[in-house]
């Protein structure tokens, strides 16, 4: 199939997706370039280039890629440190160069080894995070910028605080607009008729409506109206030298200066993380599994960065709460980030005034909804069934994830789960078992198909656990590979400890490099208790010679 035939084939549906992640995308490019200290529309430049030129070179079908505002300390901090937002730009060329390399070395690999439950706990996270933060805007509050997944905020509140000041704040007008944007948004996806409406989605009817409800509130003069602080805020252009305006190139005179490259490799290692993980999750998310080479993903952002430098854009990442809104609104392939990303271009340059009339409340209902279907209770419920091995690091990726960001909470929860690894490795390293006999018990220990260091101590244990005149069987037969440190310790406890305290040892199905001896086989119809009155009377005479 061509790419072409890729690309158009479901068309239908990736419009209405596209048209909806615009929706969500547009009031996130602006928040988060305010927030970075960056020149507003360098947000929509980013989100113009991740969703047409990232979006294209992609193979990820879903995956929609934008400024994100888990480098937005990063991009603050870096602007300070340069001194202009055109040496900035300098850093994020190199940022993607660093990108495009990491793809070609095809450290995009690195997200395999990513576990399922921790992705599906920073998902779960991002879901909460998204309907805290956008509560408020809902109800008309709206002191942190648009985006912000922090938990403490850069007004000095934290995401819980600001929920309690909406007590104090809220805004009656953008309560009605949320209500009703909320039973237009549950309407299209419950009544039958209306779900058939593949064309237009229920989130442009909740904008639509939105908007004239606001509309109605101006004409009539109304206490209640949503006052511009609370409406979508794009840069409006009056003139052609103001559209070239828009366009900064960066400063590269400053490519020498050392902390042009440190910033630069700094922005490229957290992009590149944060691009891995949503791709990760992008395919959980995919209806259709399919699956995404990541060291191709690295390369189209590095490509997307170095674009977004050149024409005065910030950095970008793909992102989760784009990819999860664009997920939810039905995409079937990247067509649908393209579109998005052409949706941006168009209304900055015809429609900007059309659209600053968009109630936040509209968009932030848009986004709780996704931020449910993320954190819903059944998924939780789902990974508790799982037992504590999946449930724990899970559950603490989703709490570390809204307690401190993202990279922090997918660290907790891939550390967890390396302990619980480790530790289920130290079971499963063997199988131990007795069976009654009438002299006494015999004691079986069968290796597991891989025997590493790390179960020495747990195979220590075990063998020092072992009680005098004991009978013992230690079987390798279905091993594939011994540690020296083990065949070290299954070699002494025979040749010293088993003589000095009469425990009898059987070895069976060790391999020749493993450099122990089996013992003798025995035929099938000589019983357990010969074979081991035999093996003792070998023991003795060993010790009387």
């Amino acid at each position: 199939m061509s790419k072409k035939m890729n690309l158009f084939a479901n068309l239908k549906s990736d419009f209405a997706s596209g048209l909806v992640v615009f929706l969500v995308a547009l009031p996130l490019c602006l928040g988060i370039a305010m927030a970075s200290g960056a020149p507003l529309f360098s947000g929509i430049i980013a989100g113009i280039i991740g969703g047409v030129v990232v979006g294209y070179l992609s193979q990820s079908h879903i995956s929609v890629s934008g400024p994100a505002a888990g480098l937005t300390a990063i991009v603050l901090t870096a602007i300070s440190d340069l001194g202009t937002f055109e040496i900035f730009l300098s850093a994020v060329f190199v940022a993607g160069i660093f990108q495009l390399i990491l793809g070609f070395i095809k450290a995009g690999s690195i997200s395999n080894y990513f576990p399922t439950n921790v992705i599906e706990g920073m998902l779960a996270g991002i879901g909460i995070i998204i309907i805290l933060k956008q509560l408020p805007h809902a109800f008309g509050y709206d002191a942190n910028f648009e985006g912000d997944e922090a938990f403490f905020q850069v007004d000095g509140n934290n995401t819980f605080s600001s929920l309690l000041n909406i007590l104090n704040h809220f805004q009656l007008g953008a309560i009605i607009v949320s209500l009703v944007s909320l039973i237009v948004l549950i309407c299209w996806e419950r009544v039958p008729f209306l779900k058939k409406i593949k064309l237009i989605p229920g989130a442009l009817i909740a904008v639509i409506c939105g908007v004239i409800i606001n509309e109605i509130f101006i004409q009539t003069g109304s206490a209640i109206v949503i006052t511009k602080s609370h409406l979508v805020s794009l840069p409006v252009p009056t003139s052609f030298d103001d559209l070239k305006g828009i366009i900064v190139t960066p400063d590269f005179t400053a490519i020498t200066n050392p902390d042009v490259w440190t910033n630069g490799i700094t922005i490229a290692i957290v992009a590149s993380i944060e691009t891995l993980l949503c791709i990760e999750a992008a395919d959980r998310l995919d209806p259709q599994k399919r699956y995404t080479n990541t060291n191709v993903e690295l390369k189209a952002q590095g490509i997307g960065n170095i674009v977004s430098s050149l024409i005065g854009g910030l950095p970008m990442t793909s992102v989760v709460v784009r990819t999860s809104a664009n997920n939810n609104a039905g995409a079937k392939s990247k067509m649908s980030t393209i579109i998005h990303g052409v949706m941006l271009l168009i209304s900055v340059l015809v429609i900007p005034v059309i659209l600053n009339k968009i109630p936040l409340a509209t968009l932030a209902t848009i986004l709780i909804l996704v931020g449910y279907r993320l954190a819903k209770p059944a998924t939780i419920k789902h990974f508790w069934q799982k037992g504590k091995y999946q449930f724990v690091p899970f559950i603490a990726t989703m709490v570390a994830v809204v307690a401190t960001d993202l990279l922090k909470g997918v660290l907790l929860g891939i550390v967890i789960s390396i302990i619980f690894v480790l530790k289920g490795n130290l079971k499963r390293a063997y199988t131990f078992k007795k069976e009654e006999y009438a002299d006494g018990d015999i004691i079986h220990i069968d290796l597991a198909q891989e025997v590493s260091f790390l179960n020495k101590a747990a195979i220590k244990n075990t063998l020092k656990s072992i009680p005098e005149n004991s009978k013992v069987i230690i079987s390798a037969e279905d091993t594939v590979y011994i540690a020296h440190d083990i065949l070290d310790l299954i070699h002494e406890f025979k040749t010293i400890r088993a003589i000095d305290e009469n425990i009898i040892v059987v070895l069976k199905g060790f391999k020749k490099e493993y450099q122990l001896e089996n013992s003798d086989e025995t035929p099938n119809h000589v019983t357990i208790e010969h074979y081991y009155d035999v093996t003792k009377r070998v023991l003795v005479k060993k010790e009387q010679s």
